[in-house]
């Protein structure tokens, strides 16, 4: 897209010109609502397990020319309404010096496990526009290939999610090492969530200069919290992120798995809700308000039952969700073992024999 995606937001456009996820993050009613998948770009499909035996996730991830590959892979095959970048949301760990591998079936380590004050002061600062410059270069690329009536979305993850990584050393179950630093030493955590809300402010913004029409930002592990723990721990960190980054003008999605206990969640300042599959959408519209839009909500588990009932469950997520501010998706990443044809299935759904 040449036009600027902030005057296209904030002006009446045709319907032509603006996308179609676009335009329903602004609120518009559509009759049939746009549609992606977090993790839509994954090993569900072929085409990219092909390019991994090739390729370690890491090598994909630094090279603009395989990030955009993959970025683009599901569009071709299903025509989605948005691409998102392929990239890791613990990118940030590699110049931050905490260092980041990937091991086989066990997902994310990081190599030096940030627990005290000097391990806080241990990090180093960085510019994302030069460290994570292979990775704006992607952005780049894709949004030079993606068609204009396809947005393409940035992403990061949220400050809690991606210090909880940092604290435990890899995925971060039981959270033992990050609650004890939290009610510990609250100052140390406090300055780690300082260095990381900058950092991803920076790094947001800069994906938007590179092309993002869209950002969203993951708080995969912010429903660990109680809600007093998230109004005190994580709220003001997303509050300033979505405060600072309102001028781009672009949607700003926040994502929170786990997290329907979170009331405090609706104080964020996104414009975009997504929505795991244990709340509805009355409820969220209830918290959030009418004027949020809204995402997700199907369960991907379901893409591995069958057709009728990944269909039945498509339509009352449609009748459920209405045509206001709708963006069909999932309550969280498409699961690895996912049937094509249960994709098509779904799609098939949604659109109605409607493009």
């Amino acid at each position: 897209m040449t036009e600027n995606v902030t005057a296209l937001l904030s002006t009446p456009s045709p319907v032509s010109i603006l996308p179609k996820y676009l335009r329903a993050a602004r609120g518009e009613s559509l009759e049939t609502p746009p549609v992606w998948l977090m993790r839509q770009a994954g090993r569900y499909l072929p085409e990219y397990r092909a390019v991994r035996e090739q390729h370690g996730f890491l090598d994909v991830c630094y090279t603009p020319e395989l990030a955009c590959e993959v970025t683009l892979q599901p569009i071709r095959r299903f025509g989605f309404d948005a691409a998102i970048l392929f990239s890791d949301i613990l990118l940030l760990a590699i110049p931050l010096g905490a260092g980041l591998r990937f091991d086989s079936g066990h997902g994310p380590v990081i190599e030096k496990p940030v627990r005290t004050q000097q391990d806080v002061a241990n990090l180093h600062d960085f510019e994302p526009r030069e460290k994570l410059a292979e990775v704006l270069s992607a952005v780049k690329l894709i949004r030079a290939e993606l068609p204009a009536d396809k947005a393409l979305i940035g992403f990061a993850g949220a400050p809690f999610t991606v210090a909880t990584y940092l604290v435990e050393g890899r995925k971060p179950d039981p959270f033992k090492n990050t609650k004890s630093l939290m009610y510990a030493d609250p100052a140390s955590f406090a300055a780690l969530m300082e260095r990381l809300t900058s950092l991803t402010i920076s790094y947001l913004r800069a994906q938007v200069e590179a092309g993002a029409d869209a950002l969203q930002l993951f708080d995969t592990w912010g429903g660990i919290l109680t809600d007093e723990e998230y109004r005190r721990c994580n709220l003001p960190y997303l509050q300033r992120i979505f405060s600072e980054l309102k001028d781009l003008g672009v949607p700003l999605t926040y994502f929170v798995l786990n997290g329907m206990h979170l009331y405090s969640a609706s104080q964020v300042g996104a414009t975009v809700y997504g929505l795991d599959w244990r709340m509805t959408f009355e409820q969220a519209r209830a918290r959030f308000g009418e004027h949020a839009a809204l995402q997700g909500n199907f369960d991907p588990v379901l893409l591995l039952t069958d057709e009728q009932t990944i269909r039945r469950r498509a339509r009352k997520i449609l009748e459920d969700a209405g045509t206001h501010g709708h963006i069909f998706n999932l309550g969280h990443g498409i699961l690895p073992d996912t049937p094509i044809e249960h994709v098509e299935a779904l799609l098939d759904e949604i659109r109605g024999g409607r493009a």
